[in-house]
């Protein structure tokens, strides 16, 4: 489809040194796209540049810390004399608990690195070039933003709060920017190891799909929203999840095995 052309365009994409972040510098480059790939050592940020290749180069910046954040989308102008996407991908999970039990620095680094780093981010972009150029940003929520569940309440709020900032940017950077998110089910991810590794089995075959998500399932929809085939789209978040949210699958199996 010639709409998902990138060639020409630049990218940043926060916490790529792995998982869905590596994975979505991979698909837009393969999509023509120049990458800059952040993380918060520069050794990680090589190593992950190296990996997607081409004209891919790594950066370290902290996704909330401002000055490295500036210095990041600096480089990136000057290296590529364009910066037409910005792919909020930086996440973090340090509670686990009823949210009541978790402490201020819990709460802190939480809304910091899931909600306040996009905006920051997309604010640095947008000034520095989007604003008047036009472009593209896509923040990577959850689909725990849209559901509840035990132990990650605290998590789950953040992107439940990434979900409307969405949609309020979509509105406030209109018509020269497009901004939406996606929400991710269980997918193979250090971040989300807790919700699969000692039951994969299990969390499969109570998914639609029978799966769960792989990083490359997240990077192709990204690679969709922040391309032209997209380009009437913004302030929508998408659900990848292999249908997790349509609740457990294995009763409408077994009925169907039954002849029910």
């Amino acid at each position: 489809m010639a709409g998902l052309d990138l060639t020409g365009r630049t990218a940043i994409v926060t916490g790529a040194s792995r998982g869905i972040g590596l994975a979505v510098a991979k698909a837009i480059a393969a999509a023509g796209g120049n990458v800059v790939l952040t993380s918060r050592s520069q050794e990680s940020a090589d190593a992950a540049a190296a990996e997607v290749g081409g004209t891919a180069i790594g950066i370290a910046a902290h996704a909330v810390d401002e000055e490295a954040a500036r210095r990041c989308v600096d480089l990136t102008l000057d290296r590529f004399g364009s910066l037409d996407i910005l792919v909020n991908n930086a996440g973090t999970n340090p509670s686990f608990g009823p949210i009541i039990d978790q402490d201020h620095a819990r709460f802190a680094k939480t809304f910091d690195v899931n909600l306040w780093a996009p905006v920051l981010w997309t604010g640095l972009v947008t000034r520095a070039w989007m604003g008047e150029h036009g472009g593209a940003v896509v923040n990577t929520a959850s689909i725990g933003g849209m559901a509840f569940e035990a132990n990650i309440g605290l998590y789950n709020a953040s992107k439940a709060a990434l979900i409307h900032v969405t949609k309020q940017l979509a509105l406030e950077l209109s018509p020269k920017v497009r901004v939406n998110a996606v929400a991710p089910g269980v997918v193979r991810t250090k971040l989300a190891e807790a919700l699969w590794k000692e039951h994969e089995q299990a969390v499969s075959a109570s998914t639609a799909l029978g799966r769960i998500g792989e990083p490359e399932d997240i990077a192709s929809a990204v690679a969709f929203l922040v391309s032209d085939a997209a380009s009437w789209i913004t302030g929508e978040t998408m659900v990848i999840d292999g249908g997790q949210l349509l609740g457990d699958a294995l009763p409408f199996r077994q009925g169907a095995q039954l002849g029910v």
